[in-house]
């Protein structure tokens, strides 16, 4: 008898509940004498030579009492960081749409492995031990070299962030090596936030240019009236946050070359131009991927995370110090920049987090140049799919929807309609998607967009995966008329719960640590 195939896709698990867990946090567990592992005394032959283990150390450098551990048994301990684990929501337990311009995808599982092979490895070593992870990252260098045309990368940023900072960096040392003094920083508001956060970190002007109206993107007269000798560096996300590419961005380029500016290209939404377009091709000076977003490695809840940001021929020697080189028969760390009058120093310890230059490096050569691609390609088919899924539901709608105004590899969408019909907000929403055992995100703020939905599918989900998350959302969305409270007072399933965030804007309730929240409150 040939068994019938349940369609999961039509289904929605409104049976869903998260484990929870009524878990302190460890240090409210700890127990005076309780332990995980008894660490055997020293051997007297041990001591003899090397001392007990604290009396080589420099007087100033020794504790004046024990530090302050949690003390727990193993059983305990791994109690605690199981309950939290089942406590989360992520790509390896629930459909991961929903997370907007966080890219978040299947990250597999044998890269994973590879990289615990090399936990035990130090940055201070000599680098003479290291001289296969040296080779990944030279590697690793080469293909971003080859996928964005740039001529050099650094993977010592620690994330998108800083990789934008870096870029940002290299505007000024570069600027200041010309003896100029330019003031200005010009950017999108559809970009990320940190397209204008990071040029300000370094003392710039930002200028916001607003999106046509029509289309969605930026206006190139509009950016010509902006862009002048005043102008230090031109930054733009391609595609935006609302998955909008602009089309004439070499044109940008030129331009903002023409005025003597430097233009940094944020390939954070890299999942849409993988084999298809290069930074070098439009004319960019130097640009990054988050290897954590587009490269799978994964994302890490905000870390670890790599800002990989890549120069043009030409700016290399503003690149923060060290890089690594291969001079035929070992790989080291080149030193060559690090004391020049001009130029960026170091932006992070050390030389970036190897366990995700690894993943990346792995990704990268089990997909090679048409994988890649089919990447791309497969991003952008699901995102269109989902596009013309999500727009069937009554209330829901995208701003610049014209003819040749397609959407890329993720969409920025309004629910507009139905909050002023019901009251029911995008932040509602959010919360009420965490009983179904999925993410939802809105966007950044300020909201520019009213009640906004940015969701982004990626290459991982399959076409029931995505029919199942658009058929939850469309399940909410009729809950916000027939009983829009109950929506309003979600989750319900969930570990999480609604918190009074009032005291986000008062510091001296703030508490980011055990010892601080031990100070202020014990």
């Amino acid at each position: 008898m040939e068994m019938k195939r349940i369609d999961r896709s039509q289904k929605v698990r409104v049976g869903f509940h998260e484990a929870k867990w009524d878990e302190a946090i460890i240090y409210e567990l700890s127990k005076p004498g309780e332990r995980g592992i008894l660490v055997p005394k020293a051997d007297k032959k041990v001591v003899d030579a090397v001392g007990n283990g604290v009396s080589m150390l420099p007087k100033g450098l020794r504790r004046k009492q024990a530090v302050n551990l949690p003390e727990l048994s193993q059983n305990h301990v791994l109690r605690h960081y199981m309950r939290l684990s089942q406590e989360t929501l992520g790509a390896d337990v629930n459909i991961e749409i929903g997370q907007g311009t966080c890219t978040m995808k299947y990250s597999p599982k044998i890269n994973e492995q590879l990289a615990r092979g090399i936990f035990d490895l130090h940055p201070e070593q000599d680098p003479s031990t290291a001289q296969g992870i040296m080779e990944i990252f030279h590697e690793t260098d080469k293909y971003m070299q080859e996928i964005s045309g740039m001529s050099r990368f650094t993977f010592q940023p620690g994330g998108g962030s800083q990789g934008l900072f870096t870029m940002g960096s290299i505007v000024k040392a570069y600027m200041n090596s010309k003896g100029e003094t330019r003031d200005e920083f010009i950017t999108t508001i559809y970009s990320h936030p940190s397209d204008a956060a990071a040029p300000a970190l370094k003392g710039y002007k930002i200028i916001y240019l607003q999106p046509d109206p029509k289309t969605g993107v930026p206006d190139l007269e509009a950016f010509k009236a902006v862009c002048t000798e005043r102008t230090a560096g031109f930054i733009q996300a391609n595609p935006e946050d609302t998955g909008l590419y602009n089309s004439n961005i070499a044109k940008f380029v030129k331009y903002a070359h023409k005025m003597g500016a430097l233009c940094c290209y944020d390939q954070a939404n890299g999942n849409a131009v993988l084999g298809v377009a290069r930074a070098k091709e439009a004319g960019f000076d130097m640009c990054h991927f988050n290897l954590h977003k587009t490269f799978s490695t994964p994302h890490g809840c905000g870390g670890p995370a790599c800002g990989a940001t890549g120069v043009r021929a030409g700016l290399e020697e503003f690149l923060p110090a060290p890089l690594i080189d291969f001079d035929g028969k070992k790989y080291f760390f080149n030193y060559k920049f690090e004391n020049k009058k001009f130029g960026v120093h170091k932006v992070r310890a050390y030389y970036g987090v190897a366990p995700v230059v690894l993943k990346t490096y792995c990704w990268i050569r089990s997909l090679g140049p048409n994988g890649l691609y089919q990447v791309t390609k497969t991003a952008v088919l699901n995102n269109n799919y989902m596009f013309k899924k999500m727009l069937e539901i009554p209330g829901i709608s995208a701003f610049y929807i014209t003819d040749d105004n397609q959407r890329v590899e993720q969409c920025r969408y309004t629910m507009e309609k139905i909050y002023k019909d019901t009251g029911v907000s995008t932040t509602d929403i959010q919360r009420r998607m965490m009983d179904f055992g999925m993410h939802y995100w809105t966007s950044h703020h300020p909201f520019f967009l009213p009640e906004p939905i940015t969701l982004e599918p990626t290459e991982s989900p399959s076409k029931e995966d995505i029919d199942e998350y658009v058929n939850t959302l469309k399940y909410v969305f009729k809950e916000c008329y027939d009983n829009p409270e109950y929506v309003k007072s979600a989750p319900h399933s969930s570990t999480t719960h609604q918190v009074d965030e009032s005291v986000m804007d008062d510091p001296k309730k703030w508490a980011t640590s055990w010892k601080v929240y031990l100070r202020k409150y014990k």
